[in-house]
């Protein structure tokens, strides 16, 4: 059971989760309430898709200014350097 219990944190560790949700998951094992805990998990997981989201979002915002840099490098000639 302990095993089993540190294998659980372990992995929401290595998730990204935080020391609340790890001791969240803690208790909730503890109690012995898996529907709960798996209710949990699934918190933990729409938290980690919105910061992918977001993740992604920002990326987008690069991918544009590359774009749209690029776009203007090949419409106008390159300046000399002073």
């Amino acid at each position: 059971m302990k095993e089993e219990l540190e294998q659980i944190l372990a992995g929401l560790s290595d998730a990204g989760c935080g020391n609340g949700e790890l001791r969240k998951a803690e208790l909730l094992y503890e109690s012995g309430d898996m529907p709960e805990l798996i209710r949990h998990f699934r918190q933990c997981r729409c938290r980690r898709m919105e910061e992918l989201h977001e993740s992604q979002r920002r990326v987008d915002c690069l991918d544009f200014l590359i774009r749209k840099t690029r776009e203007r490098t090949e419409r106008e000639p390159r300046r000399q350097k002073p």
